[in-house]
């Protein structure tokens, strides 16, 4: 019995394993071309000093290049205040006006608190958006997840999926599986 048991839980751990893999490969691949009518980046912690977690700096770093390369004429900045101020979207604005974002191209949504409520809220900011083209910027891992949400509110959704070191990638991978299988239990 105890080895039935054993041979189950590493079974589970495997499998769990293989489905962070996925994602985070998922996430590494190419995102399609545009033009698109807006990058998004869904928001993330901001830190005690009011600076953007690793994460969210990571992911407006990655949309800001997008932009830079002419992929779309605006950014969506997407989170409200969490567990420190300011919002993650205005975080994010300072960090991506400090790397010469024009301050005209950011649109912040700063009253979500979720990925669900990101997706949202960031097609309020956007008129026509069940029609507008998007392209989400965030970690690789999290890639999945956000095209399915988004998708619920925009034309086209593509994501852009920004690489973080080999422990930060091995670690969110397998939350994201987690918060997978909330989303797909919270479906009916």
């Amino acid at each position: 019995m105890i080895g039935f048991l054993f041979f189950g839980q590493l079974a589970l751990l495997a499998t769990w394993a293989c489905l962070a893999w996925a994602l985070d490969a998922f996430g590494r691949r190419p995102h399609d071309t545009g033009p698109f009518d807006a990058i998004i980046v869904p928001g993330c912690a901001v830190r005690s000093d009011g600076t953007p977690s690793g994460a969210l700096a990571r992911r407006t770093r990655h949309a800001v290049e997008l932009y830079q390369s002419g992929l779309a004429p605006s950014i969506v900045l997407t989170g409200g205040v969490g567990r420190f101020p300011p919002s993650e979207a205005a975080a994010a604005a300072t960090l991506a006006i400090s790397l010469g974002m024009p301050q005209t191209a950011l649109i912040l949504e700063e009253a979500s608190t979720s990925t669900i409520e990101n997706a949202a809220f960031a097609a309020e900011c956007l008129d026509g958006a069940s029609r507008h083209r998007v392209l989400i910027a965030t970690d690789g891992y999290h890639c999945w997840r956000c095209r399915r949400i988004f998708s619920r509110h925009f034309e086209t959704v593509s994501t852009a999926g920004s690489v973080p070191g080999p422990r930060l990638r091995v670690r969110g991978a397998m939350r994201e599986v987690g918060s997978i299988l909330k989303l797909l239990l919270s479906f009916r």
